[in-house]
């Protein structure tokens, strides 16, 4: 008889682990409030409409032979092999028992407890904030076509904020600049002038993870495409129209983007499986929770104690695709090799048709590597349907442009 398999999350690891799993070993039955896996890493391309956001995402259900529900974990009860969920829509609560347990559900957006971040910044890690950066961002603009209004209500309309240095942030920064040179100097060619994109990081770089000459690199970029960078500033207050920065400034804002950091879900907070002081379920070197034989975690809800692996989706799909194949392995009886973490590096848009490549073998920047970079990440899609669209979706952004509707 086979193992009924409990798969918590949708994201790169799950997913990874999915595609390598034999359905005819396990039963497998897969628990997320998210019904797709979404590629990420092309996520802030699709806030300013160069990639459409269906052309990402690819339906869980497409995977043959699994058991799909759509709901959320609230509680993890490994005496009894039991998990307790809720459905997101109706509210409804059940139970779900497994044998084998499966974790990778991530982390969230982490507002630091800064006052009003939660009320009235945008994140973005899911299509839903995406779509509505897209539609905020059009509505800016818009308004600040209106007839009647001054220069400085002009100005607010037109000043967008993006908290947070890292690839997240940057690359939403480089989006919207690409939007602004490419598409909104030519159908809303009064504003141009007046538009600002401010750019706040905490320490005393952008891409602190990339190597310090790339880091450079990218600032002398934003500079020269008019990208304001405030580093070693942090956002003390954030109001419906107003930030307060740690200076002792405050400006007013039309648009602020959230990309700060990352932390635990509430799953994670309130489990009682071994964590560390960061909230961090400990596993041991096969990526099995420590204490508990059959119950698995992975990526940034994770970590091997004394191996802190970067907190990419690349960690997490590769961790991901080892732990399929070893429960694989462990259902025909055969011998499992220990977890070993291969970086292949990053990467990095930072606008202007300007990449980074910061990789062990090589590191670059610029036009070439940009060509590298949508390369790769077309390679890395999970679906051919995802190749195709993504590909016509550049090259109907190259021959027509963005589109601006709003709806």
């Amino acid at each position: 008889m086979k193992k009924k398999l409990a798969v918590l999350g949708t994201g790169f690891g799950a997913f990874s682990a999915l595609k390598e799993l034999d359905t005819d070993l396990y039963d497998i039955t897969v628990i997320s409030p998210r019904n797709h896996f979404l590629f990420t890493p092309l996520l802030p391309s699709t806030t300013v409409g160069t990639l459409e956001f269906r052309s990402i995402i690819e339906p869980i259900r497409n995977i043959k032979d699994i058991y799909y529900i759509q709901a959320e974990c609230i509680k993890i009860d490994e005496q009894n092999n039991m998990l307790i969920c809720r459905d997101t829509d109706t509210e409804k609560e059940f139970n779900i028992s497994y044998d084998i347990l499966f974790i990778s559900v991530g982390e969230v957006t982490n507002t630091y407890g800064i006052e009003g971040v939660k009320e009235y910044a945008l994140f973005l890690r899911e299509v839903t904030d995406s779509r509505r950066i897209r539609i905020k961002v059009i509505n800016c603009f818009e308004n600040a076509s209106l007839p009647g209004i001054s220069k400085e209500e002009r100005k607010n309309f037109l000043r967008f904020v993006v908290c947070g240095g890292g690839p997240t942030g940057v690359e939403f920064a480089a989006e919207l600049h690409d939007f602004i040179e490419e598409d909104v100097s030519r159908k809303y060619p009064e504003l141009k002038d007046d538009i600002e994109i401010i750019l706040i990081e905490a320490g005393n770089k952008l891409l602190n993870s990339f190597d310090k000459k790339l880091s450079e690199y990218t600032m002398k970029a934003f500079k020269r495409q008019k990208i304001k960078v405030k580093i070693n500033q942090n956002i003390n207050k954030v109001t419906k129209n107003e930030i307060y920065v740690s200076n002792g400034n405050h400006f007013k804002y039309s648009i602020l983007v959230w990309a700060a950091g990352n932390s635990p879900s509430e799953l994670v907070k309130t489990t009682s499986l071994p964590k560390d002081n960061r909230y961090k379920i400990l596993t041991d070197d096969y990526l099995r929770v420590i204490g508990h034989e059959n119950i698995y975690a992975i990526g940034d809800c994770s970590e091997i104690p004394g191996k802190a692996f970067p907190v990419t989706a690349q960690t997490a799909q590769i961790e991901g695709k080892y732990t399929g194949k070893l429960l694989n392995k462990l259902a025909k009886g055969k011998k499992v090799k220990t977890f070993k973490y291969r970086d292949f590096g990053m990467l990095a848009y930072i606008g202007s048709h300007k990449a980074l490549a910061n990789l062990n073998q090589y590191k670059g920047s610029g036009f070439a590597t940009w060509i590298f970079w949508r390369s790769v990440y077309v390679t890395k899609l999970v679906s051919l349907k995802n190749k195709i669209l993504v590909l016509f979706d550049w090259f109907k952004t190259f021959v027509f442009g963005r589109d601006v509707s709003n709806f």
